[in-house]
């Protein structure tokens, strides 16, 4: 195997204030077409937090190297995901969809990652903070935007009298598709964050294309059979009456 380079370019902040330009210019096509330009906004700002942020968190969480911290930070993403994905629905069915929502991210997500990081990868130890984490945030991710692509559609589709088998089936596919569309896509149209960083800091790209193989039957695994598990947990709901 390949030693990895020690030596990663470190962007200066002022050359990375130069990638805010074309963020910008879409938040200016927003507001010039009256449309929600302060949502806009508002979510890349929480991005620039958010990361800075966790920048130092996963600094804090690495140095400790202990399994409770591990623990605990997927239990918050699992939470916090659940919650997201079901954004766009009423504040009501929110609530009541939401542990149906938690149960399949943690138990999709969970057996998937355990998959990944303890015998495809072979973390020692176990929690390794490094692989674990990183690999929890792809799969909880991911997941969690397939979840909420299918809810939004299983609403929609029964509002207008669909019954739930048949609404059921249009709405996981709805949820499948950006995750199909990037199996067909990566290598031609995309060499994915994962590769691309690793090449980057000097890692063989035949070495790297091992991980995004990895990486892309994690995503699809974790994203379908969250969904599937989430859309069969919500069936009472939607099978005789949309309550």
């Amino acid at each position: 195997m390949n030693t990895i380079s020690e030596s990663v370019s470190i962007i200066p902040l002022t050359h990375l204030a130069l990638s805010f330009i074309p963020v910008l210019i879409v938040i200016f096509i927003y507001y010039r077409w009256s449309m929600e330009h302060g949502t806009a906004l508002y979510a890349v700002l929480r991005m620039l937090v958010q990361l800075l942020l966790i920048g130092y968190v996963l600094t804090y969480i690495f140095d400790s190297d202990s399994a409770y911290i591990v623990l605990i930070v997927l239990v918050v993403m699992v939470t916090v995901s659940s919650w997201i994905a079901l954004r766009t629905i009423s504040p009501t069915r929110r609530k009541r969809l939401y542990s149906h929502t938690f149960l399949a991210l943690s138990l999709s997500g969970g057996f998937v990652l355990f998959l990944v990081s303890q015998l495809v990868l072979t973390s020692q130890p176990w929690y390794q903070p490094n692989q674990v984490i990183p690999l929890a945030g792809m799969v909880f991710a991911n997941a969690m935007n397939s979840v909420s692509l299918a809810i939004e559609r299983l609403e929609a589709e029964t509002e207008r009298g669909l019954a739930y088998e048949k609404a059921r089936v249009i709405a996981l596919n709805a949820a499948m598709i950006p995750v199909i569309n990037s199996l067909f896509a990566v290598g031609i149209v995309l060499l994915p964050g994962m590769m691309t960083g690793q090449i980057l800091s000097g890692v063989s790209p035949l070495i790297a294309v091992r991980y995004q193989i990895m990486v892309m039957c994690m995503i699809f695994g974790a994203s379908g059979l969250a969904t599937a598990l989430f859309l069969v947990l919500v069936k009472k709901s939607y099978q005789n009456t949309r309550t």
